[in-house]
C-alpha cells in the first residue's frame, strides 16, 4: 500500500515563552498545500518572510537548531519538526510572531498534544521517502562523535550519550518507529549541567529558560549563596542544593529521559532533509552540529541518486554512469571522449575510468613501437571527468560549454601504455561565479601516473 502525504484538519496555537530568546511568543500551525512541506513564518517581522525548514538554511547550531533567510531568523526549531516528522505529517505552515518556538516544557510533547487535538488531513500526493541505500557517515573523532545511517524497512534510530558525569551516567535509547515517537519521546524534556548555566546566560542564550522548561544536571551539592544567584537565573522560589537532577518535577520521568532527548533532536533536525527516512540511525554523541553535517550528508546523497537516475537509465551496480549515460552529459565524442565510466560521484569528489587500449588513435602516431599515452591527453581526461562533477552545481550542463584556462603543476610520474585502467580522481576546490577549480590524480594499479591543477571557465551557450 503506498502512503499518502498528510497535512492537519484545522489551525492550531501553542503559546509560551522562547527558549533562549526569552521572547513570549504564538505558535500557530496551519494546514498547508501538498508538497509544500514545513515552512516557518515570521509575521512580527515586514513582509511575512518564510523561511522553509532545509538544511541548507541553517545558521546556527549553538545549543539548538537556527534557520535564516537574508538575517531573520528563527530558532531552535527541532522540538516543533520533531513533532510533526514524529507524527508523520508533511506539509504545514509553521506561523510565530517572535524568532523562537515556545519552550513549554523543553519537549515536543505539548506540541504533539496540539496535532493531536486537530488531527491529520490524508491528501492526494504519493508520500515519497529516501530510502537508505548505503551506509551515510558522519564522524568528529576530536569530539567522539559517531553518526551513522544504514538500510533499514522504515525509520529506526538508537542514540548512545556519555559526559563522563557521575550523575548523568552513560545510557542509551531507542526507537523502533516513529509510530511509538508519541509515547516513548515526545515528552523527553532537554538538560543542560548546571556549570554550564552561568556561561549559556551570559552568552544570552537560555533567556526564557527555568525549571518549568530543562532538566538541570547538578554534579555536587551547590552553597546558599549559589542557590541564590541560581534563583534570579530560573525565576525560581527555591533551589536545591543537592546532587542529581533540577527541575520543577523533580527527578526524570524517564530513567534515561537525556539520552531520549537527544533522540528526538536527532529526529527534529533530520526532518530538514526535506522527505521522511527509512533507515536506521545510530548515534553516539549527537548534537546539533553533528545532527545538521549527518542531514547535509543525506540530503546531498538524495541529490546524487536524482541525478544518477537521471541520466543511468539501467542501474549497473559499482557503477554511477556508464558510457551511454556519458554521453547524454558530456559534448565530447569519438575519437575524443575519454571517459568510459564513474565509479564514484559526490557532491566535490569524483572518481572515472578510462579504460586504455592499443586501438586508441593517438597511438598510430605517438612514439610508434613503443605506445605511450599523450600526457595532455591524460590532462583533458581528467578535465572532463571533472565536467561530469560539475552537475552538482549546474542543473543543466548542456546549456554550457567549459573551457581550460589554466593547468597548474602538472606532474607526470610514470608512463600509461595500452592495456592500462586510468583511474581519475577530481575533488572541486572552489566554483566562484564562472571560474572552477579542481584538483586532479591519475592512477593506474593504485600509483599514481599524473596529477595536476586545473581551472575551467563556465561559459553559458546562450552567452556565445
Amino acid at each position: 500500500m503506498t502512503d499518502k502525504q498528510h497535512t492537519i484538519k484545522a489551525p492550531v496555537t501553542v503559546s509560551g515563552i522562547g527558549l533562549h530568546t526569552g521572547q513570549p511568543v504564538q505558535l500557530t500551525f496551519q494546514p498547508a498545500p501538498e508538497n509544500h512541506g514545513f515552512v516557518f513564518q515570521r509575521t512580527d517581522v515586514e513582509g511575512q518572510p518564510e523561511i522553509p525548514a532545509d538544511v541548507d538554511l541553517v545558521v546556527d547550531t549553538s545549543r539548538g537548531t537556527t534557520l535564516g533567510i537574508k538575517g531573520v531568523k528563527v530558532h531552535t526549531v527541532e522540538h516543533v519538526l520533531a513533532a510533526l516528522a514524529g507524527l508523520a505529517i508533511d506539509n504545514v505552515q509553521i506561523v510565530l510572531d517572535g524568532p523562537e518556538p515556545p519552550a513549554l516544557d523543553g519537549s515536543s510533547r505539548d506540541f504533539v498534544d496540539a496535532l493531536n487535538s486537530v488531527g491529520r488531513e490524508e491528501q492526494e500526493a504519493i508520500r515519497e521517502y529516501f530510502v537508505i541505500e548505503k551506509p551515510i557517515f558522519h564522524q568528529d573523532t576530536k569530539n567522539s562523535v559517531n553518526l551513522t545511517v544504514l538500510p533499514a524497512e522504515g525509520f529506526e534510530a538508537t542514540v548512545n550519550i556519555d559526559f563522563g558525569s557521575e550523575v548523568l551516567k552513560p545510557q542509551f535509547a531507542q526507537l523502533a518507529s516513529l509510530e511509538s515517537f508519541p509515547s516513548e519521546i515526545a515528552g523527553s524534556r532537554t538538560f543542560c549541567f548546571l556549570h554550564e548555566v552561568e556561561g549559556l546566560h551570559k552568552a544570552g542564550l537560555i533567556q526564557g529558560g527555568n525549571l518549568e522548561s530543562a532538566v538541570v544536571v547538578v554534579e555536587e551539592a551547590i552553597s546558599e549563596e549559589k542557590a541564590s544567584e541560581l534563583q534570579s537565573i530560573f525565576g525560581a522560589q527555591k533551589i536545591s542544593l543537592q546532587k542529581g537532577f533540577m527541575n520543577a518535577e523533580g527527578g526524570l520521568r524517564h530513567e534515561n529521559e537525556p539520552a531520549r532527548h537527544k533522540l528526538l533532536d536527532l529526529i527534529g533536525d533530520l526532518a530538514l532533509v526535506g522527505v521522511p527516512i527509512k533507515g536506521s540511525v545510530v548515534a553516539t554523541r549527537p548534537g546539533h552540529k553533528a545532527n545538521v553535517a549527518l542531514a547535509k550528508k543525506i540530503k546531498q546523497e538524495i541529490k546524487q541518486q536524482k541525478i544518477a537516475r537521471k541520466y543511468q537509465k539501467n542501474s549497473k551496480e559499482g557503477v554511477v554512469f556508464d558510457i551511454n549515460a556519458i554521453e547524454n552529459i558530456l559534448p565530447h565524442r569519438y575519437p575524443f571522449l575519454l571517459v568510459d565510466k564513474i565509479l564514484e560521484f559526490s557532491e566535490h569528489t569524483i572518481t572515472g575510468v578510462k579504460n586504455v587500449t592499443v586501438n586508441e588513435p593517438f597511438f598510430q602516431g605517438h612514439f610508434p613501437g613503443n605506445p605511450i599515452m599523450p600526457g595532455v591527453l591524460q590532462l583533458e581526461a581528467m578535465a572532463q571527468v571533472g565536467g561530469i562533477l560539475l552537475l552538482n552545481k549546474i542543473e543543466n550542463p548542456q546549456s554550457v560549454w567549459v573551457y581550460f584556462v589554466a593547468i597548474d603543476n602538472a606532474r607526470f610520474k610514470k608512463p600509461v601504455i595500452p592495456g592500462d585502467t586510468l583511474v581519475l580522481e577530481l575533488e572541486m576546490t572552489a566554483l566562484k561565479r564562472s571560474i572552477c577549480k579542481m584538483k586532479g590524480r591519475a592512477l593506474v594499479d593504485g600509483q599514481l601516473v599524473c596529477s595536476a591543477d586545473l581551472v575551467a571557465s563556465v561559459v553559458p551557450k546562450d552567452k556565445l
